[in-house]
């Protein structure tokens, strides 16, 4: 099974709506479901093309955070591209679970037009979630709101698993009238290059600063002729470690495209990085490989690729701040 998750907040740190998918993808790839995540917020010049991926999944999840009014543009020009580029019969075969938080008020309304969208389209709706923040940390920290969210995963996994059908709504009869009107015919790649943040000379200037940092880096890793990836992430954490006396932690990093994890045990002045299981780690994490090199770049902290939703954590996460003490990646 696969479910994609497209997260059309602004990726900000304490949104609830990215706590309540992190905690979702966790479950659910705990329980052998194939999850991939987009960040629209990070993909703004790609949207119309990411609209093409919700065709390889059994399910989606639409999340997005209500901070003064309605679910956001990100994720309404994302339901505009699909109801453009999507296949229809494909949609059609596909579930989806609403997430809305509002800190202010409208997650209701948010919910509802993101069913009332996929019944357009033509999909076929999950139960969803949606609640009102308004301290985020709380909220986090808070096991009885936890343990819902991990049985709303587990209720989505098990409506897909078994095919579960809906009644048949009026919105499906709205979209044969609307479906009739003639398609464009223009490609996702013709209408990215038509999109105005082709023309955004802020964003293009961002795309270069990033691509020369990309390539700085591994102009680094190539002039260690003969060194894999994987012994160049063993070499950056012991260059770069800081040791505190009174710091002992263990670590798990699970990065997709390797098989073992990458252990860190930290004892004092003492540091093991090899790759293998770890028996009760303080910390595990999950991340992609480019993920992870950015980290050692020092594009980013393993703090924002947690908050960011980019990695994973089981455990305490207070021991992920320690990471970031003891490994200060610098550009």
């Amino acid at each position: 099974m696969k479910i994609n998750i497209y997260y059309g907040g602004r990726g900000i740190v304490g949104d609830p709506a990215n706590t309540v998918i992190t905690r979702m993808q966790a479950v659910l790839e705990d329980i052998n479901v194939k999850v991939t995540r987009y960040n629209l917020y990070e993909e703004k010049r790609n949207i119309s093309t990411i609209a093409n991926t919700v065709n390889e999944c059994d399910g989606i999840i639409l999340a997005s955070t209500v901070e003064w009014h309605g679910i956001g543009g990100l994720m309404t020009e994302f339901l505009d591209d699909l109801w453009l580029y999507g296949t229809k019969e494909r949609i059609a075969q596909i579930y989806m679970c609403p997430i809305v938080m509002s800190t202010t008020y409208g997650e209701r309304e948010g919910k509802l037009y993101l069913t009332q969208a996929w019944e357009i389209l033509g999909g076929k709706p999950c139960s969803g979630l949606c609640g009102y923040v308004q301290d985020s940390v709380s909220f986090e920290l808070d096991e009885a709101y936890a343990t819902l969210i991990e049985k709303k995963a587990e209720n989505m996994y098990r409506t897909i698993s078994q095919k579960m059908i809906s009644l048949p709504a009026s919105n499906q009869a709205v979209r044969q009238k609307v479906s009739a009107a003639p398609q464009i015919e223009l490609t996702p790649q013709e209408s990215e290059q038509l999109s105005k943040y082709a023309s955004d000379d802020k964003y293009v200037q961002t795309q270069k600063e990033d691509i020369r940092e990309l390539a700085s880096h591994f102009k680094t890793l190539m002039d260690n002729q003969g060194m894999s990836v994987e012994d160049m992430l063993i070499k950056d954490f012991k260059e770069h470690f800081a040791p505190d006396p009174a710091i002992s932690a263990t670590f798990a990093i699970k990065i997709k495209e390797i098989d073992s994890p990458l252990a860190i045990i930290v004892k004092g002045e003492t540091l093991d990085v090899h790759y293998g299981n770890v028996d009760k780690p303080d910390a595990l994490c999950r991340i992609d490989r480019d993920k992870l090199i950015d980290i050692t770049a020092g594009a980013k902290t393993f703090q924002r690729a947690f908050m960011t939703g980019e990695m994973q954590v089981k455990g305490e996460f207070k021991k992920l701040r320690i990471l970031d003490t003891l490994f200060p990646f610098e550009k």
